[in-house]
């Protein structure tokens, strides 16, 4: 990350998206969700592991493509994000790169048939057809309404719950304009990294993730802290997606500072953050900041050290 005293121009974030994939088994409680680690090489948060997603593209944004969605309108979008002022492609367009990122990273595709049924990847013959497919969209050979119309494809994108909306701050040199989605793994299909941008799949609890990240085995960004934080509460994936359903997504863009020995990182609930426009009132009960010192990410409660 970007020290708050180097200078930037403060470029414009580019729009993304990012899905939270879950799922409830016998051996998980109360939950799973699904992390991937990213490439060492990559220059935007390389080794750590977050959640697929990735920059919206302009083939997200085409009106042929809009043909596609599944039970979902540009101004449903657009209430459910709390963003009236997005420009209808734009809206359905996040939703499509939700679904397109994560199929490129995690090879789990948010579709069903025009028969309504999902698709299933017990069959080999459609796994290995939809892996080369995976392969061309991630090559910009093929794109999702190529895929629509030559598979005869919806895509889910009802079941894609808006959750969270984080803007990089200007402090970073590489800034991001992201919406985090929340969605149940689909039947019949299992994540594989891609082994280019994603190198290692990680199925885990909320609690499992953040002790594994404390204990250093994992390293996981301010905003997968905050969000696994906000989700360990629940007891259920129904319970959270209800949650997630009903809360009001405010932008949350952090504030960057130190103090000498360490890099702070308050969101908009802390007592100390000072943009007016973006504050919200603290909540005690909740992590308001990360501390980066030495080399590792801590979350803390206003007051902690």
């Amino acid at each position: 990350m970007s020290f708050p005293n180097i200078k930037n121009e403060h470029m414009a974030p580019l729009d993304a998206a990012t899905v939270i994939l879950l799922r409830e088994t016998p051996a998980a409680n109360p939950f799973e969700l699904l992390l991937m680690r990213r490439h060492a090489k990559q220059s935007f948060m390389g080794k750590a592991f977050v959640y697929p997603g990735g920059q919206l593209d302009p083939a997200d944004c085409t009106p042929g493509l809009a043909v596609f969605a599944s039970g979902i309108t540009a101004e449903d979008v657009k209430q459910r994000l709390n963003e009236p002022d997005l420009p209808n492609e734009k809206a359905l367009g996040l939703l499509f790169a939700a679904v397109r990122e994560t199929f490129e990273e995690s090879g789990v595709l948010l579709a069903r048939s025009t028969s309504g049924k999902d698709i299933d990847f017990n069959d080999q013959k459609i796994r290995e057809r939809f892996a080369e497919y995976r392969t061309m969209i991630h090559q910009q050979e093929m794109t999702l309404e190529d895929l629509a119309e030559k598979e005869g494809l919806f895509f889910k994108l009802k079941d894609l719950i808006p959750f969270a909306h984080w803007v990089t701050p200007e402090a970073e040199r590489k800034r991001f304009d992201t919406r985090f989605f929340m969605a149940r793994m689909p039947f019949g299909q299992e994540p594989v990294h891609d082994s280019r941008e994603m190198t290692e799949t990680l199925w885990t609890t909320p609690g499992k993730a953040f002790s594994k990240h404390d204990a250093g085995e994992i390293l996981l960004m301010p905003p997968t802290l905050k969000t696994i934080d906000e989700m360990a509460g629940r007891s259920s994936v129904a319970e959270l997606l209800s949650w997630a359903s009903s809360t009001t997504i405010r932008t949350i863009m952090p504030q960057i500072s130190s103090d000498g020995d360490s890099i702070i990182i308050k969101f908009p609930h802390d007592p100390e953050y000072t943009n007016a426009e973006l504050k919200q009132p603290h909540r005690p009960d909740e992590i308001s900041r990360i501390v980066f010192r030495d080399g590792r990410f801590k979350a803390l409660k206003f007051g902690e050290h």
